[in-house]
């Protein structure tokens, strides 16, 4: 899940705990098994070899509902958020103190376009050789939302799921409005720029400042505009509150990806809660910063 995962639970006995967190972790395992791109044997793997060969992937109703809200998310973003994108990876390494060159992102953009993508109620293919699908741009968060329904099943009163920040809620904890949560900040990492108090449904938060280069002064963040292959200037965080951790996480990614002004109007007009912060550290939404109003 790309970093430190945690479930915190409201229940009467040890061994209903225990069941729970059993159900809850195999769920997230399972989701990871088979989407994760780092797994040679996972569905994301199968889908990604057979591109450009001819012959689709067989795919199940979880999958093809998961391409569906792609699809959705992709249609509402205007094109921005798109699964194919994650192929500019190739390009770009983070770990490197250096900028791609600009014929090696172009040689990849022919690869990144969901409108390209063939799939079915039963099966999903790729059509050019290269290309490839990358769910983790929403499968951790539907992970989340997952090991929360998980958790319901078993019969946890209350519950907070946190996978490595993507966070669902079953529930308010008793005696309190919410479970609370800080949201980081994105230069001083040990501060906290708003605290919630989250009852139920979905946190998730989106940001450059995770993984960057920094070249000659210049800061090049890790999200990727699918058109140009360039890291996006833009906010450099949002954080968003939704009924679903999935709905919050692409909406917040969306937000990233789309010009200050541009993703700010967007933000303000989606109806939930949230908080964007721009180049200069300024925050502006709904969500209340910590010693400072929000704008």
């Amino acid at each position: 899940m790309g970093g430190p995962c945690r479930l915190r639970l409201e229940v009467t006995t040890r061994g209903a705990a225990d069941t729970a967190i059993a159900a809850a972790v195999s769920e997230v395992r399972r989701l990871e098994l088979k989407y994760s791109r780092y797994l040679a044997d996972s569905l994301t793997s199968a889908i990604n070899r057979s591109a450009g060969t001819g012959t689709p992937v067989s795919i199940d109703a979880e999958t093809a509902g998961l391409l569906d809200y792609a699809n959705t998310a992709w249609r509402e973003s205007g094109g921005l958020f798109d699964l194919t994108s994650g192929v500019l990876r190739r390009a770009w390494d983070f770990k490197s103190a250096r900028a791609p060159e600009q014929r090696d992102i172009e040689s990849l953009l022919p690869l990144v376009g969901w409108e390209q993508v063939q799939w079915e109620r039963d099966s999903v293919y790729l059509p050019r050789r290269g290309m490839e699908l990358d769910f983790g741009g929403c499968v951790k968060e539907y992970a989340a939302d997952s090991a929360a329904a998980q958790l319901r099943r078993h019969g946890v009163s209350a519950a907070l799921v946190d996978l490595a920040g993507d966070m669902a809620a079953t529930a308010a904890p008793s005696g309190a409005p919410g479970w609370p949560v800080g949201i980081r900040h994105p230069v001083s990492r040990e501060q906290a720029v708003a605290r919630v108090l989250l009852p139920e449904g979905g946190l998730a938060s989106s940001g450059d400042y995770e993984r960057c280069l920094v070249i000659d002064g210049t800061r090049y963040g890790h999200i990727l505009h699918p058109r140009t292959g360039w890291p996006v200037r833009g906010l450099v965080a949002v954080s968003v509150l939704a009924r679903q951790c999935l709905v919050a996480g692409s909406a917040a990614t969306i937000a990233m990806l789309k010009p200050p002004g541009e993703a700010l109007e967007w933000l303000a007009n989606l109806g939930v809660p949230w908080l964007a912060i721009d180049a200069d550290l300024a925050m502006h939404g709904t969500l209340a910063p910590v010693n400072a109003p929000a704008r």
